[in-house]
């Protein structure tokens, strides 16, 4: 059995499901009913039942875990590479400003390693080796923040009207 990304689940939950696979196996081997097996190992009969189609055709070998259903496709040595080329930051790479998408990182690890990945998977990908997604504070150059206060201060209690 395989679970999409991992499944979400840790190694033990992992580990934990199969062996319940593994005792549904058993009991398909006494002839017992899908109901009565769900019922007991408290798992839906549509579990039991695509198990007992897995067992059918594959015995309990086919239960058993087979891991993730994807590894990452970037080793930690290429990851390590990316976040070097990363810190050398967008305008190394022909890009004007210094911000760092999630469709550039993408460009980058195409022109680097040859490979493609959606929006979405760079975002996974990043934070999966511990990454933030950051939104940089934008402020204008020009702004003086002594103005904005005395405008805070003075001009908006003026301008605000009164709840009533």
């Amino acid at each position: 059995m395989r679970y999409p990304q991992g499944g979400g689940l840790t190694t033990e939950r992992q580990q934990f499901r199969e062996e319940l696979r593994l005792k549904a196996a058993e009991r398909f081997a006494q002839g017992e009913a899908s109901s009565v097996i769900a019922k007991d190992l408290r798992v839906s009969v549509r579990s039991v039942q695509r198990w007992r189609q897995a067992w059918d055709e594959g015995g309990p070998r086919a239960l058993r875990s087979q891991g993730p259903a994807l590894l990452p496709r970037l080793s930690e040595k290429q990851f390590a590479q990316l976040e070097a080329e990363l810190a050398k930051g967008p305008a190394a790479h022909g890009w004007e400003d210094q911000r760092w998408t999630l469709a550039r990182v993408k460009t980058v690890i195409g022109r680097r390693f040859h490979l493609t990945y959606t929006i979405q998977g760079v975002r996974k990908l990043l934070v999966r080796n511990g990454w933030l997604c950051q939104v940089p504070a934008r402020r204008a150059v020009e702004r003086d923040d002594e103005v904005v206060a005395g405008w805070v201060k003075e001009v908006w209690p003026c301008a605000e009207d009164s709840r009533r």
